[in-house]
Parts: structure tokens; C-alpha cells; sequence
């Protein structure tokens, strides 16, 4: 009986189970995305828009675009975030170049750094920058100030197409005399504008990555005014690297 038993025994298949086929398939491909996605700071964003867009089958949605050379005939909706999500790490390297650019500027306050939801915001002091009810650029007290800033607009990093620029002029609300040069702080407002973008051109940048605007006194920096202090922070030019929903 016990011989029976044991030729009635089924025999044990050899080798891994099926299903760990399939696993480690996973894995590797798994492994290989994330070192794709670990070397794209050396791709383009074109080629990496390619790239992305050969993934976009993966799992149980239907399967991407064939990576070929030439340009793609369509990206897909998958990959619409791409731009915010390449702008997002430009910002993050201006915002880290401004840092080590302007050091000494925010120190003697002739300028400020900060960010809200338009993108990195570059806040020239109006007083040092300009005299009263003047468009003409002080360049020999700002002419490092300038320089510098060229240097961050022309930095590859920001180098992208998408990436533009915004140069905003903004007063107090002490309204100008009509009879002088300018009607009203918009007109001064936007000419301040204006003339600091005329010196960065001066300095290399390329004018076509740049918007211009005059806010005269309607964008406050303090809602404040009583003191000439708080007046000054409201007289002041901006210059904004925009992110993508404010281009």
C-alpha cells in the first residue's frame, strides 16, 4: 500500500512559480522607469515629452506613442502637466541663483526676493532705482543690481521657451502733478517699467521673453501709507518669473 501511495503521488514542478515571471517583469520595469526619470536633468524637454509619452500605455490603459525620431504628432493628454512640471524646477534653480546672486543687494536693501502664485517675484527698491516722479534709472547707484539680474535671465536654466518674464512698476498713491512729465502714476508707473527693461536689454537679455506692466498705486506692498517708510515699499518695480498659469 505505502508503494502505491507513493506512485500516486504528483509530481512537484521545478523552477520558480508562473506568477514570479510576471512579477519581475513588473519590477524591471518598474526599476527602469525611476532610472529614466532619475537622468532626465540631462534630456531636453523635448526628448522627454517623447519619453513620457511612450509610458502613457502602462497598465491597463491603452498603449502610447512609439518613440521615433521626429516630433511627435501627438502628446496626449497625460502630459499636458509637463511645462508646469519642467517650470516648477527652473523656478526652484532661479530662486537659488537669486539667492546667491543678490546676497549683498537684500542686505543693503536695494532689492527682495520672495514668491507667491504667480512665480519668483524680484523687488527693486523704487526710491534707490528712481527719484521722485522720475522714469530715469539712478544706473550708477543700480548698475550692479542690473548686471546681475541680466546674469539670472540668462541663465540656461531658464532658458526655456515657456519661461517668461514680467516687469511691473508701482507707486505710492500720492498722485503725480498733470502739468509735469506724467499725466498720472500709471503713465509713471509703466515708463519705470519700461526703462528698467530697456537697461536689461543693454545687458544682453532677450526683450522677446519680457512683458511690461504700470500698476500705478493699485497693487499695494503696504495697504499702509501713514509713514514715508511704507510709502517708499509701495514705490517699487517688480520683476516676476512667471510660472505657467500667469503667462
Amino acid at each position: 500500500m505505502a508503494e502505491e501511495r507513493k506512485k500516486k503521488k504528483k509530481k512537484v514542478s521545478e523552477g520558480a512559480p508562473d506568477w514570479l515571471l510576471t512579477y519581475g517583469d513588473m519590477t524591471t520595469l518598474l526599476l527602469t522607469f525611476f532610472i529614466m526619470m532619475f537622468t532626465t536633468a540631462e534630456i531636453d524637454g523635448s526628448e522627454l515629452r517623447m519619453i513620457l509619452a511612450a509610458f502613457q500605455g502602462l497598465g491597463t490603459m491603452r498603449g502610447g506613442n512609439t518613440l521615433q525620431e521626429g516630433k511627435l504628432a501627438e502628446l496626449g493628454n497625460t502630459i499636458m502637466s509637463l511645462p508646469s512640471m519642467e517650470q516648477g524646477r527652473a523656478l526652484d534653480k532661479a530662486r537659488k541663483r537669486a539667492k546667491a546672486l543678490f546676497e549683498m543687494a537684500q542686505k543693503t536693501q536695494k532689492l527682495r526676493v520672495k514668491e507667491d502664485e504667480r512665480g519668483l517675484i524680484i523687488s527693486l527698491a523704487g526710491d534707490l532705482f528712481f527719484d521722485v516722479g522720475s522714469s530715469d534709472v539712478n544706473i550708477e547707484e543700480t548698475r550692479d543690481v542690473l548686471q546681475n539680474l541680466a546674469k539670472l535671465f540668462n541663465d540656461p536654466d531658464l532658458s526655456d521657451p515657456l519661461t517668461k518674464f514680467r516687469i511691473e512698476g508701482h507707486t505710492d498713491s500720492i498722485p503725480t502733478d498733470p502739468g509735469d512729465e506724467f499725466f498720472s502714476n500709471w503713465e509713471l508707473s509703466t515708463a519705470r517699467a519700461t526703462n528698467v527693461l530697456h537697461y536689461l536689454v543693454q545687458y544682453g537679455v532677450d526683450e522677446k521673453k519680457f512683458q511690461v506692466a504700470g500698476f500705478a498705486d493699485t497693487v499695494p506692498y503696504s495697504m499702509d501709507e501713514s509713514t514715508a517708510e511704507q510709502r517708499a515699499l509701495n514705490r517699487r518695480v517688480d520683476i516676476v518669473v512667471l510660472t505657467s498659469g500667469h503667462l
